[in-house]
């Protein structure tokens, strides 16, 4: 998938009502009553990324869906790592990723269904102004990474298996780095303390670019290396997906609503919401559901070819 800064299709403008299909008890009959959803009072239950709920996406854009089906929306804000795990222990009807190596295993053992692309952004490195490792403009991810761990500048890490923190390790071991010592510090933590961490101590790390710009006017760290909207290296796209956990390995799932929700977070009306999203001025998110020329991969594990026989 390549991202860079576009313009989006005039069909996300278009004031669509968000698909249902397959979602036989949302209205009429049952504990609906007239017009209204048979789910009101209920509550979905979603796992999402840090990204996506410290940067207020979430509350922007839920209020809609809580309004047009009479629901609660639970958003459970844990890396992604965290967020599968809740998902595979039952303890959530649809879950937000974004890292898709991670949500291609999560489908591939059963536990995630109907996955969908939602939107994108991008991973930057940002440190000081002084810049002590000199990457500032390197065109290269991890040419940055070797010139940091060569000069041991300080650097944060997540540490907590998130998207963000399976990214950085993605990119350490494509520059042959295996980084430790003194210089490199993980803190466990999501990554609105992470930027904290890192601008406290003068130190490099890896940030999305949602977070960053939510936070832009409370640190002083400065994008040194750029992702791919601005013309960086595609290894530091970040793209999101969002999938409803299997009723057929956890029953307990509010399957019906969780493909409501799905279907609402991908119409075109949501999705223009999400672009018109701002912090501080700027866009955090870029829709990508809605496309003239879907990319029919999203809905399975990248690499799945259907065919499990052993012919």
């Amino acid at each position: 998938m390549t991202i860079h800064r576009r313009g989006f299709l005039t069909a996300i403008g278009g004031g669509a009502v968000a698909s249902t299909a397959g979602c036989t008890r949302l209205v009429g009959g049952g504990a609906g009553t007239g017009d209204r959803p048979a789910v009101v009072g209920e509550t979905l239950t979603l796992t999402t990324t840090t990204s996506t709920y410290d940067t207020g996406l979430l509350d922007e854009i839920h209020t809609d869906f809580e309004a047009r089906y009479g629901v609660t929306v639970d958003a459970v804000a844990r890396g992604t790592g965290a967020a599968l795990k809740s998902a595979r222990n039952g303890d959530s009807d649809v879950v937000m990723a974004h890292a898709r190596w991670l949500e291609d295993e999560f489908m591939r053992n059963g536990y995630g269904v109907n996955r969908r692309d939602l939107m994108f952004n991008d991973f930057v490195i940002v440190g000081p102004e002084s810049d002590p490792a000199g990457i500032r403009g390197t065109g290269s991810a991890t040419e940055a990474l070797t010139a940091i761990a060569d000069g041991e500048a300080t650097f944060v890490s997540r540490g907590d298996n998130s998207g963000t923190h399976a990214k950085e390790r993605t990119l350490w071991e494509a520059a042959g780095v295996d980084p430790g010592g003194e210089w490199y510090q993980e803190t466990g933590s999501a990554m609105g303390e992470a930027l904290n961490v890192a601008n406290q101590q003068g130190a490099y790390t890896l940030s999305d670019r949602g977070t960053l710009i939510s936070q832009r006017s409370e640190i002083d760290l400065t994008i040194l290396v750029q992702g791919p909207i601005e013309g960086g290296p595609e290894i530091l796209a970040n793209p999101y997906g969002v999938m409803a956990v299997n009723p057929g390995v956890h029953d307990n799932v509010n399957y019906d609503l969780a493909m409501a929700y799905i279907g609402w977070v991908t119409s075109p009306e949501t999705q223009a919401g999400i672009a018109e999203y701002r912090r501080n001025g700027e866009q955090l998110f870029f829709p990508e559901a809605v496309s003239e020329d879907p990319n029919f991969q999203q809905y399975v594990p990248e690499g799945w070819s259907g065919d499990s026989s052993d012919e």
